[in-house]
């Protein structure tokens, strides 16, 4: 019947109407050079495939983070087998669609090289109904080491660009690599769906907007950022989310479900979606819209200073035109920022210093940056989303910086960072604070899943492998002693540590709120973690809220 009905719309001169097939079946697996396959889930991660086939143990428990680096340095090849429609050679064209390859790929179909990829955050299609044929299509998808290829991008690029390792060679989420909250696991996979489209894809959804602007205006104090909704200046209350697992397909909608349900109950209107993530699954931003809460998104750049060689630049020019084009149907969205401290780490890090760069080493690098931040990015954000804020950096001043509490938004790190007393916050009040925050532990629930009692020492290896900070613990204990909290046991210690951030953000939240008009937004840092350790979230990896999470909840309130 549906081959009579193709038939009989042919002759009459209509076009076909698209139809999709998603290719979530049959995949396998293997290391590179090994001739044993493993069953493979997609979307998923070489890391999670691994462990479901007991291949590895889990990469969470203990110090297996350190036992496990070797994934990162091989290369891994997925494949699958599928029959097309027996009228396949009457569609226009028969398109492949990949929304989420992470991230250095060579993908054969049929034994034929169609496509390679290097950006995890785009979306590839191509035509391959002249590759098809109507049974037993083998499609082959190699990932190669993106650790193999940023250290030989490092070694041979022009010049030292600034960052802690060589994550910004690759167009793949930046903690990925490691950061002060997330182990180093630099995984690879089929991350979002692989489609089959029998004719021409879908056009991009229109934008819509919610009745928010961003205001930037001089005034006496020095230049003003708040947002009004519905032409009225409103305070926004919320944080900073970060991915909410290192393995991204395990970010299930019941997890964002449960997630941003605790940011609306705790009286979130704005969560800022941080820039050495990911752009979210479309599932998140659904969310959002329907519960009322505003979303900051960064552009996927964090503290460091990209390449600029023209294939690196076209391909962020694509990356950003593909996430517009994806997102820019969610009202909920209302700024885009380029991208987190980069601006600041410029004039504040001493890099220049730290990295040995010349004058006119100097004058490239800022040169480079400002192609990105204050021409591509703003051009591409005022033709496909012109009803949308920019700005190019958060924060605009660092926090070392008189105008950051003048002018602009700011993160203030002199709590913690500065290691200047939680009191100093009654002071530090910024027109907008998009980061501030102070560590706690999660609960000894939440340890028990990752450690050994032998483990519950904030001196074992593995405790250490659960606190990123290089010197989270020594900070924690000299802030205890600075508030006069006692700490004489291990489980005592996590109890003190959740009282210490629950008084930090109450201290900075209650200031904030007592200064509105001058200040106009408090973003604490950070809403959640990416996997189990002592951080500066309110709400942990398994979703167990800490103490400080029901004192914002009453103060937002």
């Amino acid at each position: 019947m549906r081959l009579f009905l193709s038939l009989l719309l042919l002759v009459a001169g209509i076009p076909l109407l698209a139809q999709t097939t998603i290719l979530h079946t049959n995949w396998q697996f293997r290391q590179v050079g090994s001739t044993i396959w493993h069953k493979a889930k997609i979307p998923g991660t070489v890391h999670t495939d691994l462990l479901s086939n007991s291949l590895i143990p889990d990469p969470f428990y203990r110090d297996n983070e350190t036992k496990l680096q070797w994934i990162a340095d091989e290369d891994w090849e997925y494949a699958t087998r599928f029959d097309v429609k027996n009228n396949f050679k009457s569609f226009p064209k028969i398109l492949l669609k990949f929304e989420g390859l992470d991230t250095y790929t060579d993908i054969f179909l049929n034994d034929s090289l169609i496509l390679s990829t290097d950006n995890m955050f785009r979306t590839y299609t191509v035509d391959v109904k002249s590759f098809l044929k109507e049974k037993n299509n083998r499609l082959r998808i190699i990932f190669n080491s993106a650790k193999k290829i940023t250290d030989s991008l490092a070694k041979h690029s022009d010049l030292e660009r600034p960052c802690e390792n060589n994550r910004h060679y690759a167009r793949k989420a930046q903690y990925h690599f490691g950061w002060d909250w997330a182990p180093r696991y630099i995984t690879c996979g089929i991350w979002r769906p692989v489609k089959l489209i029998y004719g021409e894809d879908e056009k991009p959804a229109k934008a819509q907007y919610a009745p928010v602007k961003l205001v930037q205006d001089k005034d006496s104090i020095g230049q003003s950022f708040y947002f009004t909704v519905n032409g009225k200046p409103t305070f926004m209350k919320g944080a900073n989310w970060i991915p909410a697992d290192v393995f991204l397909p395990r970010i299930t909608k019941q997890k964002y479900r449960q997630l941003l349900l605790a940011a609306k109950e705790a009286h979130f209107n704005m969560l800022r979606v941080w820039g050495g993530g990911i752009y979210e699954d479309d599932a998140f931003y659904d969310l959002c819209d329907s519960l009322g809460i505003y979303v900051w998104q960064d552009f996927m750049f964090a503290g460091a200073m990209y390449p600029a060689d023209s294939h690196f630049v076209e391909n962020i020019k694509q990356e950003v035109i593909d996430n517009i084009l994806r997102l820019r149907k969610h009202n909920c969205i209302v700024l885009w920022c380029g991208n987190n401290e980069i601006d600041e780490a410029w004039h504040n890090w001493g890099w220049q210093k730290q990295f040995n760069l010349s004058p006119q080493d100097s004058t490239k690098l800022w040169s480079d940056y400002q192609k990105f931040f204050n021409e591509l990015l703003p051009s591409l954000v005022k033709q496909y989303d012109p009803g949308r804020a920019y700005i190019a950096s958060s924060p605009i001043h660092g926090w070392g910086r008189q105008q950051s509490m003048t002018h602009g938004d700011s993160h203030y790190w002199g709590m913690w960072w500065g290691m200047d007393p939680i009191s100093v916050m009654t002071k530090k009040i910024p027109r907008f604070m998009s980061e501030y925050g102070m560590q706690a532990m999660p609960d000894i629930s939440t340890i028990r899943q990752f450690t050994l009692p032998a483990d519950l020492d904030t001196s074992s290896v593995v405790m250490k492998i659960h606190q990123k900070h290089p010197t989270g613990f020594k900070t924690l204990n000299n802030y205890l002693q600075m508030e006069k909290i006692p700490a004489n046991s291990f489980t005592s210690f996590i109890t003190a540590t959740q009282e210490l951030q629950s008084r930090a953000l109450a201290t900075t939240i209650k200031a904030q709120l007592h200064s509105q008009g001058r200040c106009m937004g408090s973003l604490l840092w950070q809403f959640n973690d990416c996997w189990p350790v002592c951080s500066w979230s309110i709400v942990d990896y398994y979703g167990r809220k800490k103490k400080a999470y029901e004192t914002v909840k009453k103060l937002f309130r």
